[in-house]
């Protein structure tokens, strides 16, 4: 198990409070870390099943977290170099909607035009052509003067055609997730749920979501690509009471899914107490 910082920075894409990956370094990355997650998008040849599935991939916070304390992600705001590249590339778009801005009111004076001329054209064909004629000159005349091109009718290019996830270069910077891994303040990650997740994953297990199952975590003794998992872990508090029926539902669960539960409960000098449970019928 590899639990030394990475020196590539993990970009993380935040899609409401959902922390997700993109690119495929990031996640050679984190898989080499031992951190699973869950792949969440279609593939483009084969976008009507959910079987095989594509990026993004989803990290469970306590991913994100340790992501975040291995400082294999990019921290919040640092002056990392990239700032500054940012600034240039603001810089550069707005130059580049400026210059568009110009050409497009250059284009929309000449097609006003035109259609002041068409209308002369025509009304040279009529009777009473000449009062008609002169207004539309005059018209003609002043545009020079008082044409203006608003804002709000520049016509801007927008990227309909299809990304590509699995035919174009993965270096594509549409796909790149630039924004940072969130700060302390942000997360609404359980101390003590993480505090198991790091003590399983420092013991070389792999974990996964366990919602499915009515636990906290998924528990693999290698990688779940290899290996089914074995345990279902349910944080609980030290003082905190279970009901009996609580109790053997899991137990009765686990058995039914091959696996065994694990009351995981973290203490304040950071060991983890673990109790197992299994379910061998009525006696």
């Amino acid at each position: 198990m590899d639990n030394r910082p990475s020196s590539h920075a993990v970009g993380v894409s935040l899609c409401d409070s959902a922390p997700l990956l993109w690119r495929v370094e990031d996640l050679r990355t984190v898989r080499s870390q031992g951190l699973v997650g869950a792949l969440l998008g279609s593939l483009p040849r084969t976008p009507r099943q959910n079987v095989r599935l594509g990026r993004p991939l989803l990290l469970l916070e306590e991913e994100e977290t340790l992501l975040r304390e291995r400082q294999a992600a990019a921290a919040g705001y640092q002056q990392d170099g990239r700032g500054a590249e940012l600034r240039l590339q603001v810089q550069q778009h707005q130059e580049d909607q400026q210059r568009s801005y110009e050409e497009q009111s250059v284009l929309a004076l000449e097609d006003r035009k035109s259609a002041l001329l068409r209308a002369m054209t025509s009304s040279h064909t009529e009777s009473g052509a000449g009062a008609l004629d002169g207004a539309l000159r005059g018209r003609l005349e002043a545009l020079d003067r008082s044409f203006t091109f608003p804002c709000s009718a520049l016509a801007v290019q927008l990227s309909t055609a299809r990304a590509g996830l699995s035919y174009c270069p993965e270096a594509r910077s549409i796909l790149r997730a630039d924004r940072p891994i969130r700060g302390r303040d942000e997360l609404s990650c359980d101390t003590g749920r993480y505090q198991v997740f790091t003590d399983l994953r420092g013991r070389g297990f792999y974990l996964t979501s366990a919602g499915k199952f009515g636990g906290d975590f998924l528990v693999y003794p290698g990688d779940p690509l290899r290996f089914h998992a074995h345990f279902i872990a349910i944080c609980v508090s030290k003082n905190e009471s279970v009901g009996l029926l609580d109790l053997l539902s899991v137990a009765r669960l686990g058995s039914n899914v091959k696996k065994t539960v694990l009351l995981c409960s973290p203490g304040p000098d950071g060991r983890v107490l673990y109790t197992s449970l299994q379910w061998s019928g009525m006696v």
